[in-house]
């Protein structure tokens, strides 16, 4: 029979897929003999059982009753006993952090008759029924599912009878008071009463902790961090300690390094005479963890040296949760912290100097995403601004955006394509989907340690938290602010999450310095801490990666931005999109053309502006490799409307003209259905003689003329969406002629973008010299998908089933779309052992497609020029993981 329970004794930072983050690691902060409160962990595999059962596994309680038994012995007392009880916590804590996603109730023990001993022990009745209060409150949110705002309106409204604002101002009689109508809600909200059993509270928390694992907010925060449906959460029974006991105690958070910044120092919240959940949900403004040096000096000093204990430990960046009782310092938790982009690339390199990781592991601890977050643009210097105040600069980015004030209006307006700004007094974990599709959050209240600074910060989101001047009024739709400001829901404003500065309408942007450097507008010498960190890590990265990374580009002024971001060649250029605007004509001639000189003017019009075109692609990419796919649209992009033009001949009558007359005639006759799957690609270029001897032509005159002034073309011809070999021997003989007589040569391969191709590659390698996966179509034709249609039509309810984790369009299917690529990589080797082999579809440029390229053995892989940085880096990570991996 497995073991469900582990003694924090009995665990190590290692067994985080058992014990969870949080189990992991405060059983490697007892092992370090780091002051913790004793307790232990209900494993994952618990979790899993009672989600997929409903039931807890056999012989799960009694090891929790043994362990219990053992945690009161340890403590002297039991749990819930009326004179002196033991009081404990249960606590969440899943493999990967989920910061505030799943559920906590603290106080667990507490009734009507332990109450007045927990009084008396503690010579404090404020503190007593303070936590008594607290726990029916979590309990009844919590595991209960009553609505936690009835709870908060009847702590308001005793504290407006008291004229106060502030839970301090409140003594033990108001408590006593707040603990009978927590109880009435209790009994009309939930037809029950609260259980005044200790062990049936404890029992009914761990299985509210299992169940919040398939909340809807958890739900969503796993598909936007991508972590797996099934891993579960332990459960972490902790035996209490206070940070209510009075001034001499507190509760805060503290981080080794500014998880915003990167840079070391003192950084966190304190608040004292509080519990831990106050710090995060931001209800009560803390002080800087600073403070607490002044506030409680021993305290102060020994948290420190924990810190650099953990830090050098861990070999990253801590995050740590504690209590102080009455001068005592207990470690409620510690992980590895959730940073900021840069925080993320400047600790990497600090760590490296400070000889506690190398440069493989500093490239191991940054990502792609990461990267992609620097490069986004931030507030002009330099133009005009109206700033409304200054809160916390929680985490960084510029943010523009309407402002609204809950989570529904903030997915409503995304759905419609509106840029929004997320408005409250302080968030909570139910505010997740409106912080996923706001552009950035602002709050009221709350510290750089919050609910809202802390999701924010693990998402990449721009946020700027506790601006206290603001007025928030959620149910009027209205932010006040300094001078009379006033802000309504649909109003824009701006949010500087790097300095914390908010701003009344649309600020304009600037690129960053990060892009600058990669653009060759700023020297590293010029470039700041980050711009330098960027710099070691891309260096080292392009040094360690196998794969090459090529750019998806058309025209000169992309080719050239790609080759300044580190572009070795482009993987495709789309000839059909240098058809587009005035040209458009042309091709609508030439696919109506009746007869042959018809087709040949039209041919002959084209071939000089494809030359032209070719010609500059060539000297961006001077020397470099560059695929030009032949022409591949669907017809209808080149035709016109049929339904316009119908109308138009039908509204004319016997007043239609001939030409229009003859327009609508041929459109019909080419109308397709599935205009996708119809005449495009080779099938164009072999029922339209000579569309792609022309196409090639071009590039055969564009490459002989840059050679002859001095340059070095590199062609490469791509013959599009073949499905049987024949196909592609028809047309590279003629591609083959063409070249021979412009005395140029290159070579001719061909897009894999059908099952088909995949499925016959040994075959199709005979007449290809390399493959390059159109994974876009690849996709579409693999699962059956017009991506147009389905993305809108069902993807988000497939995303909400769990059929998807993300969209196959977004990140490479590896079991489906991946095989097809493994099979086709494998017989197009074996025909072809020097083939080359590519991917050229947007997932070359999204880092977990990068990784499943390098994995697959291809060449290269082309993106888009923005991600080509992300795609280079992605492909260094992706080797140093391999040569990890080989060497274990």
């Amino acid at each position: 029979m497995p073991k469900f329970v582990y003694d924090f004794t009995e665990g190590n930072k290692d067994l985080k897929d058992l014990l969870g983050g949080k189990g992991a690691n405060l059983a490697e902060m007892t092992n370090l003999g780091l002051p913790v409160p004793p307790g232990f962990t209900i494993t994952t595999e618990a979790c899993r059982h009672y989600l997929e059962h409903g039931t807890v596994p056999k012989g799960l309680e009694e090891e929790i009753d043994t362990h219990l038994k053992a945690l009161e012995a340890a403590m002297g007392k039991t749990l819930g006993q009326p004179d002196d009880p033991l009081l404990v916590s249960v606590r969440s804590g899943a493999k990967f952090s989920m910061p505030g996603m799943m559920e906590t109730v603290l106080n667990i023990g507490l009734n009507d008759e332990s109450v007045h001993g927990l009084a008396e022990q503690a010579g404090n009745d404020r503190f007593a029924w303070d936590s008594y209060r607290r726990l029916i409150q979590m309990f009844g949110k919590t595991v209960l599912d009553i609505e936690g705002e009835l709870f908060e309106e009847a702590l308001d409204s005793l504290k407006q009878a008291k004229g106060t604002a502030d839970d301090l101002d409140l003594d033990a009689d108001d408590f006593r008071k707040l603990v009978e109508t927590y109880k009435s809600i209790v009994h009309e909200h939930a037809g029950r009463e609260f259980p005044a059993d200790p062990r049936e509270q404890m029992d009914l928390a761990v299985r509210a902790v299992f169940e919040s694992w398939n909340a809807t907010r958890a739900i969503l925060y796993r598909r936007q961090e991508r972590i797996p449906a099934d891993a579960g959460t332990a459960v972490n029974i902790c035996s209490m300690v206070f940070g209510n006991l009075g001034m001499d105690s507190g509760t805060g958070v503290a981080f080794t390094r500014n998880p915003a910044s990167g840079q070391q120092g003192v950084y966190g919240d304190y608040l004292q005479n509080a519990q831990g959940e106050d710090v995060v949900a931001g209800i009560r403004n803390t002080v800087p963890l600073a403070d607490l040096e002044t506030i409680d000096k021993v305290a102060y000093d020994r948290l420190f040296s924990i810190m650099k204990t953990l830090e050098n430990h861990y070999r990253d960046l801590c995050d740590i949760e504690f209590t102080v009782e009455r001068g005592t310092l207990w470690m409620l938790q510690t992980r590895v912290g959730k940073r900021t982009a840069g925080a993320a690339f400047r600790i990497a390199t600090q760590l490296v100097d400070q000889g506690l990781i190398d440069l493989d592991e500093a490239v191991q601890r940054v990502t792609g995403g990461q990267l992609a977050h620097l490069m986004f643009p931030r507030f002009d210097d330099s133009a005009p601004k109206q700033k409304i105040t200054r809160g916390m600069n929680a985490s960084p980015g510029a943010a523009v955006g309407a402002a609204v004030f809950d989570s529904p209006a903030a997915v409503a307006a995304a759905a419609r394509g509106e840029k929004v700004i997320l408005v409250r007094r302080e968030t909570n974990p139910d505010d997740l989907s409106g912080m996923v599709a706001a552009r950035g959050v602002l709050t009221s209240r709350g510290g750089k340690t919050s609910h809202a600074a802390v999701v924010a910060r693990g998402m990449g989101k721009t946020c700027v938290c506790g601006a206290e001047e603001l007025d928030i009024d959620v149910k009027a739709r209205v932010l006040r602010g300094p001078g009379g400001v006033v802000v309504h829901e649909g109003d824009v404003i701006s949010i500087d999450g790097t300095t914390g500065d908010v701003f009344l309408g649309e600020v304009p942007l600037s690129s960053s310095p990060v892009v600058r450097y990669f653009e060759g507008e700023l020297a590293l010498a010029d470039g700041d801490e980050l711009v330098q960190a960027v710099h070691r890590i891309m260096t080292h990265a392009d040094g360690r990666r196998r794969l090459l990374v090529r750019a998806n580009a058309d025209n000169p002024e992309d080719a050239a931005r790609a080759r300044r971001f580190g572009a070795q060649g482009i993987g495709l250029c789309r000839t059909e999109h240098m058809f587009l605007g005035e040209r458009r004509q042309l091709v609508e001639r030439l696919v109506l053309a009746e007869t042959p000189a018809e087709r040949q003017d039209a041919l002959d019009a084209l071939e000089p502006l494809q030359r032209q075109d070719f010609l500059g692609i060539f000297e961006a990419m001077d020397g470099l490799p560059v695929t030009i796919r032949l022409i591949d649209p669907p017809l209808h992009e080149f035709l016109p409307d049929l339904t316009e033009l119908s109308i138009k001949v039908a509204l004319a009558g016997a007043g239609a003209s001939d030409e229009d007359r003859r327009l609508l005639e041929a459109v019909r006759r080419l109308h397709e259905e599935n205009p996708m799957l119809g005449l495009r690609g080779v099938r164009l270029g072999l029922v339209i003689p000579g569309l792609f001897a022309m196409q090639v032509k071009a590039i055969a005159e564009a490459a002989a003329e840059y050679r002859a002034s001095g340059g070095d073309p590199r062609p490469e011809i791509m013959i599009p969406l073949v499905g049987a070999v024949q196909e592609l021997e028809i047309v590279r003989e003629e591609a083959e002629r063409v070249l021979a007589s412009a005395g140029v040569q290159a070579m001719i391969g061909t897009m894999i973008e059908l099952p088909r191709a995949a499925l016959t590659a040994g075959q199709i390698a005979e007449a290809a010299e390399f493959f390059s996966f159109g994974t876009n179509d690849l996709t579409q034709t693999t699962w059956g998908f017009s991506r147009d249609d389905v993305e809108a039509a069902f993807f988000s309810r497939y995303l909400d089933l769990g059929i998807f984790g993300v969209s196959p369009f977004e990140t490479l299917d590896r079991d489906g779309v991946g095989r097809l690529i493994r099979i086709a990589a494998e017989e197009g080797r074996r025909t072809r052992p020097g083939i080359k082999l590519g991917i050229c579809g947007e997932h070359g440029g999204d880092p977990d497609s990068v990784h499943f390229c390098h994995e697959a053995g291809l060449d290269y892989v082309s993106c888009s020029p923005f991600r080509i940085p992300v795609a280079r880096l992605e492909a260094g990570r992706a080797a140093i993981e391999t040569a990890g991996s080989d060497s274990r």
